[in-house]
């Protein structure tokens, strides 16, 4: 009895030590571990899930850290990686140490023309956006502000960009061009406005196609300033990475548009403010698409505001010619075309309020429902410039937030939800990244520094703008012959002559809710 009553009395000191010991180990382990992961990550030797997706690992698929990030204390100080000291920006695979030449060893060799009067603040996004897409060289057919002095300086200065300015030898050289004793093109002559800057369009991106097969391009896209490609479907979200998968049987590649759907009525960069898109109407199912029309139309004259046939990526090859500013075309053969499903087209159409008085100013048509036919090819452009010719300043604004922003909550969370409406938020994080990396600003400070040629300035100087203001100067779409008659009669003889090529095409709508019975048939 005594032996237990002994070994009873000591137990509570041993439960004691036991407990101290315990709390011991539990207060210097995690002490410890933290310790060693301190150790190792000062070494470089782990990579917690914070900094695993910081902006200096990974933003976005397809960006990484640059090696003269962190080989930036060797570079010597003439170095742009040296122009914004202590920036942790992310970069992109292809750019090359700012440089932003890597022309030479892409593939494919992918080229965009485009036909703008946009400024800077447009048009160097708009470009930039695409070199990170994989894209190499830029055509750009530039009048109005676009080959102004200060913005065309800039422009040359970029490189894979080449400046085309309208000058009097370019609207002489294109008055030669086959296309004018041709049919499929046709009906558009002689019209103004949309259909003078549809011509327009397409005998440069004639001459574009000339120039990329000088040039060793691979593939060839036309895109207006207010359009982004969105390569969805690749891993790097690569235009080359996508086009590097299509069979090489395949001659064009159309892409499939979204319109931009914005939710205010101040816009001022819309390529960083809108994320909320439409989509095609190839996009979805038709009982989806036909579904919900009225209500994706918003009273509007169609699902669309603007067109609604994509635009086309066509493989540089011989005998290739456009067939309008949406489509490529070959003289020797019926193209292969395939659609892609999930790539598409992002079209920032009257993203912002100004729009509306801007293709106001464009167009000399009168704000009537007959005349404007003679200008505008779309519904909405026909009735956004008789309101903007003919409404105040707040009865514009109204219209504007009634047929074009989106406000109704209930409405847009319905087509999200059915697919209708979008959420892309992969160009607003690349022009942000742009931006923060200072790529424009760098582009501009450098451009400073140079001196714009006496040539190239006196070719600025000498845009469409001055051409335009004499309209008997004007060649190439009012072709006169050495006796100054039109040759409108001829154009009409040809086409009766020959109506076996297909016309250009236009931009088109999408299908209507008229055309329901037809599709779901």
């Amino acid at each position: 009895m005594a032996g237990a009553h002994s070994s009873h009395h000591h137990r509570p000191p041993t439960t004691a030590t036991s407990s101290s010991r315990l709390l011991l180990l539990l207060t210097v382990l995690p002490l410890t571990l933290a310790a060693f992961a301190f150790i190792l990550q000062w070494r470089g030797g782990v990579t917690d899930p914070v900094t695993r997706w910081s902006p200096d690992q990974h933003l976005f698929p397809g960006m990484s850290i640059s090696s003269h990030q962190q080989q930036s204390k060797t570079r010597s100080r003439s170095d742009c990686s040296n122009l914004f000291p202590g920036s942790h920006s992310p970069s992109f695979p292809y750019f090359r140490d700012w440089k932003l030449d890597y022309s030479s060893d892409l593939s494919p060799k992918i080229c965009i023309t485009t036909s703008t009067s946009a400024d800077l603040e447009q048009t160097l996004p708009w470009i930039f956006y695409h070199k990170v897409m994989g894209v190499s060289t830029f055509f750009l057919f530039v009048e109005g502000k676009a080959a102004s002095p200060n913005v065309s300086r800039v422009l040359e200065s970029i490189p894979g960009v080449k400046v085309i300015y309208r000058t009097r030898e370019l609207e002489e050289q294109q008055a030669k061009s086959r296309i004018w004793n041709e049919t499929w093109l046709a009906s558009f002559f002689y019209k103004p406005c949309n259909y003078e800057l549809f011509v327009k369009q397409s005998l440069n991106m004639e001459m574009a196609i000339v120039m990329a097969r000088d040039y060793g391009m691979d593939w060839i896209i036309h895109l207006d300033t207010d359009e982004l490609i969105h390569p969805a479907g690749t891993q790097e979200y690569s235009m080359r990475q996508l086009l590097s998968g299509v069979p090489g049987d395949v001659d064009m590649v159309v892409f499939p548009n979204y319109e931009s759907s914005v939710e205010q009525d101040n816009i001022k960069e819309p390529f960083s403010e809108v994320s909320m898109f439409k989509k095609n109407y190839d996009h979805l199912p038709k009982d989806v698409y036909f579904g919900n029309y009225k209500e994706a139309t918003r009273g509007n004259p169609n699902y669309f505001l603007t067109y609604g046939n994509g635009k086309a990526a066509a493989r540089v090859q011989d005998h290739l010619r456009p067939n309008g500013a949406h489509r490529w075309h070959n003289y020797m053969k019926t193209p292969n075309e395939i659609k892609l499903e999930e790539a598409a087209v992002l079209h920032y159409t009257y993203t912002k309020f100004s729009d509306l008085t801007s293709r106001r100013d464009r167009c000399g048509c009168k704000p009537t429902k007959d005349d404007v036919k003679r200008c505008f090819m779309l519904d909405f452009d026909r009735a956004a410039f008789i309101i903007a010719s003919t409404a105040t300043e707040e009865e514009m604004l109204q219209w504007y937030r009634e047929h074009i922003v989106w406000t109704d909550k209930a409405l847009k969370m319905k087509l999200i939800r059915k697919g209708i409406l979008s959420r892309i938020y992969a160009p607003m994080v690349i022009m942000q990244s742009l931006r923060e990396s200072g790529v424009f600003s760098s582009v501009i400070a450098k451009a400073a520094q140079t001196t714009i040629s006496k040539d190239k300035f006196l070719k600025s100087v000498e845009s469409s703008n001055s051409t335009r203001n004499d309209r008997s100067e004007m060649i190439s779409s009012r072709k006169i012959d050495a006796g100054g008659v039109s040759q409108t009669i001829a154009r009409r003889i040809l086409e009766v002559i020959d109506d076996s090529i297909p016309s250009a095409i236009p931009p088109l709508s999408p299908p209507s809710y008229d055309d329901a019975d037809f599709h779901t048939s």
